[in-house]
């Protein structure tokens, strides 16, 4: 199993998580829960891979019902103390749009994709996930509300992704050093409410 892979699941149980978090603050049931656990985890990728055109990878993969099942377990187990868990949620999110945005730039760039577009669909992948379940809970996505950098955050690592592939640094330092990056400027944003300009 390489790095890219263990990379890609663990940031679908962590965006899986944050999902199922997600239906419990809009006080649905384990079923609603499960889907936008799933929506969550694999709507951005889903998404890149009909742009890029090729065959969704959930499709293919049997791991992908067991973590959305997972995470929606370990969300029941803990909807009594689901206030204490609302900065675990920002920190695993913060995490897992790393992980999405390194996952999505080199799937993109395997595909025969160029290095902006690739960057582009990191982007995608680490953020569209997000917004497909703001629009099914009837709800302003995040990623268009006024906050903290946030896409802003997944354009910077994946521009230094890109950039040290061109340099001696290997591949799985690389990928570590792009999730750190992204996770540190997000957690950076919030800390110091960072914002884009208004327009």
């Amino acid at each position: 199993m390489t790095l890219l892979t263990i990379i890609t699941h663990v940031g679908i149980f962590i965006f899986a998580i944050t999902g199922a978090f997600k239906a419990r603050t809009y006080r649905m049931d384990v079923f609603g829960a499960a889907v936008l656990a799933f929506v969550t985890a694999y709507g951005g990728g889903t998404v890149r891979d009909l742009l890029i055109n090729i065959r969704p990878y959930w499709l293919s993969d049997n791991i992908a019902l067991i973590l959305v099942l997972a995470s929606t377990i370990i969300t029941f187990l803990f909807r009594r103390n689901f206030r204490q868990f609302r900065k675990i949620i920002f920190f695993t999110d913060a995490a897992g749009i790393g992980l999405f945005t390194v996952a999505g730039i080199e799937k993109s760039l395997q595909a025969g994709i160029d290095n902006v577009n690739a960057i582009l669909m990191g982007m995608i992948t680490a953020t569209f996930g997000g917004l497909l379940a703001d629009l099914l809970c009837n709800t302003v996505p995040n990623l268009l509300k006024r906050g903290e950098l946030y896409a802003t955050a997944c354009a910077i690592g994946g521009i230094i992704y890109i950039a040290l592939k061109q340099t001696a640094i290997s591949d799985n330092a690389n990928l570590l050093i792009c999730v750190l990056i992204i996770v540190g400027i997000r957690i950076y944003s919030k800390r110091k409410r960072l914002m884009l300009p208004d327009i």
